[in-house]
C-alpha cells in the first residue's frame, strides 16, 4: 500500500500558490508562447539562441506548474491547534533551552523558514517536539552535539 506524501500548508499559503498556478497557468505560459513565436522567425532553429532561451524557459514554467499541481493535490491546510496539549503540525511551542526561551510554529516544508521560528515538521527539531507535552524534554542531535530543550508551553 502506497503512502501519499501530504505537504501541510496555511490556508495563506495555499492561496498564494493557488494564485502562483492560476498566472503560471495563463499569463506566463502566454508569455512563453510568445517568446518562442518570435524566437522562430529568427530562422535556423539549431544555431538560435532565443530559441533556446525561450525552449528552457517553457521548461522551467511547465516544471513549476506540474510541481504546484502535485503540491496542491496532496496539500493538507494546518488547522490552528488552540485546545490540544499535544504538539502537532499547526501549534505554536514554547521551549526552554539553557535558560532562554524560544518559540516555534510548527510547519509544513513547504512553508519552514526557521529565521522566522517557522519549524518544519519533518526537522529533526519538528519530528522531536511533535506528540509532547508541556513539561516534556526533547533532546535533539545538532552537530554540535545532543541539545536539551524543555517545552513550557504549547498553542
Amino acid at each position: 500500500m502506497e503512502v501519499m506524501e501530504r505537504y501541510y500548508l496555511t490556508k495563506e499559503r495555499l492561496e498564494e500558490l493557488k494564485k502562483e498556478l492560476e498566472v503560471l497557468k495563463t499569463q506566463k505560459r502566454l508569455e512563453v508562447a510568445e517568446h518562442l513565436k518570435r524566437a522562430k522567425e529568427y530562422g535556423d532553429l539549431s544555431e538560435n539562441s532565443e530559441y533556446a532561451s525561450a525552449r528552457e524557459e517553457q521548461s522551467r514554467v511547465e516544471s513549476r506548474i506540474f510541481e504546484l499541481e502535485e503540491l496542491l493535490k496532496k496539500a493538507v491546510i494546518i488547522r490552528k491547534s488552540g485546545g490540544s496539549d499535544r504538539a502537532e503540525v499547526g501549534s505554536k511551542v514554547t521551549v526552554k533551552k539553557d535558560e532562554q526561551l524560544f518559540e516555534y510554529l510548527i510547519v509544513g516544508s513547504a512553508e519552514a523558514k526557521p529565521e522566522e521560528g517557522r519549524i518544519s515538521n519533518e526537522s529533526p527539531l519538528g519530528r522531536a517536539f511533535l506528540g509532547r507535552k508541556v513539561g516534556d524534554s526533547v533532546v535533539v542531535t545538532a552537530p554540535a552535539g545532543p541539545v536539551t530543550y524543555q517545552i513550557t508551553k504549547i498553542e
